[in-house]
């Protein structure tokens, strides 16, 4: 080998060494991607004692409502991880109406103003009326009071659940199509009792269906327990149905008290709906249809129980703040709650139809489902109640009806 030939080897051999450590370094890391935006939802609620039912086979369950929204919680992070945005949902769960409030003020002052409440009519009123609220939006999951959605109605407040006026139409309807034209009106003696058979008499009175006897509910059953406990209340039943004549015997019972007593008791053979019985509702454990089978899957594994109308209206307040963060592409507060009243927003809640708030009082226009314990019956708008916009307002005041009028 020629001294020419070793030489040009020792250049090269040395220009490795010196340089070998900068040719074998890490290669330059990517710089760290940014986090994705953050929607921040507070859930706020009032820790209610649950009232038990007639009977103990359904026990009003601890969770009631916040499951939902734990649930519509993951759905919105499935969707925002394919368009890079990320949900919280921040529970307040107090055990008085001040602590309620105290909670709503922190969550301001941490930057929330999207609130989903779930919380008593008068307390929902204090929470909007806080100088703090003018600019947040408190999305109401669980109330049915038609004074929300008329005279008492406010700007910051968007309702998830059917009104009871929604309710009682739903009802009216079908029995004017089932030409079922004459009914009983029975009414407990409870506030809610009497708000709800207001509605039924006013839904009595649009669909024209007559009401043959409007009597209240007093009778005390004592012990329905014992032995003979089923005897008297047959007995009270058959005495408080005997001589009217009438096609369907409506009940209203929110607490739950005296309805099922009715059924299968009355002088005559007539079926019973309203708050038991056949029932209009917002979300019903034997509903199946537009897909809703793998929605109470999913909450049934998440929950281990069934999802209930709170549930639902908890779900669909958290869902519908996902729904606007995605279309109308931003995560801040004040953004997600003003596409919730954009006229292009639309919500997908199982219910084969685009769900959407009316412009006029804050309610979610939606179908409501008719069933009992065990069967959907029927939804209604019925077919044949047309609309010049949306056949979903023909159930509830429609906007020439309204006594919203917020200042």
């Amino acid at each position: 080998m020629s001294n020419r030939r070793h030489g040009l080897i020792g250049v090269v051999l040395s220009g490795l060494m010196v340089a070998g450590p900068a040719a074998y370094a890490a290669p330059p890391q990517p710089a760290a991607k940014p986090a994705d935006p953050v929607a921040n939802i507070a859930y706020l609620a009032l820790t209610q004692k649950r009232i038990w039912p007639q009977s103990f086979l359904d026990q009003p369950p601890d969770d009631d409502g916040v499951q939902g929204a734990r649930l519509a919680l993951a759905d919105n992070a499935t969707t925002g991880r394919f368009i890079h945005q990320a949900y919280h949902l921040e529970e307040a769960l107090e055990p008085d109406a001040d602590a309620v409030v105290a909670a709503f003020r922190k969550l301001y002052a941490q930057g929330y103003r999207a609130f989903v409440t779930d919380v008593p009519a008068d307390l929902l009123l204090r929470l909007a009326d806080l100088p703090e609220a003018k600019d947040s939006t408190l999305l109401d999951a669980t109330t049915t009071d038609d004074a929300l959605r008329g005279e008492q109605c406010r700007r910051n407040v968007l309702h998830l659940l059917p009104s009871r006026a929604m309710l009682a139409d739903a009802l009216m309807q079908y029995l004017a199509v089932k030409n079922w034209r004459t009914i009983l009106l029975v009414a407990g003696p409870e506030a809610g009792d009497k708000l709800y058979a207001d509605a039924l008499r006013k839904s009595a009175r649009k669909f024209r269906i007559k009401i043959a006897a409007d009597k209240p509910w007093t009778y005390d059953p004592g012990a329905r327990r014992t032995d003979t406990g089923h005897y008297a209340i047959g007995a009270e039943v058959a005495r408080f149905t005997q001589g009217l004549s009438y096609d369907v015997l409506v009940v209203a019972d929110e607490g739950d008290n005296f309805g099922d007593d009715l059924g299968y008791r009355a002088t005559d053979p007539r079926p019973v709906m309203g708050t038991q019985g056949l029932v209009p509702a917002a979300w019903a454990r034997p509903f199946e249809q537009w897909g809703a089978t793998q929605l109470q899957a999913r909450f049934l594994k998440q929950a281990n129980r069934w999802m209930t109308e709170r549930d639902y209206g908890a779900w669909m307040a958290v869902r519908a703040l996902g729904e606007a963060a995605t279309r109308g592409g931003s995560v801040e507060g004040a953004a997600m709650t003003a596409y919730l009243r954009n006229p292009d927003f639309e919500l997908a809640a199982f219910k084969g139809a685009r769900l959407s708030f009316r412009s006029w009082d804050g309610q979610l226009r939606q179908p409501v489902l008719l069933a009992d314990a065990r069967s959907l019956v029927s939804v209604s708008p019925q077919p044949g109640f047309l609309h010049e916009t949306s056949e979903l307002d023909t159930l509830g005041p429609d906007q020439p009806e309204t006594t919203c009028h917020p200042k």
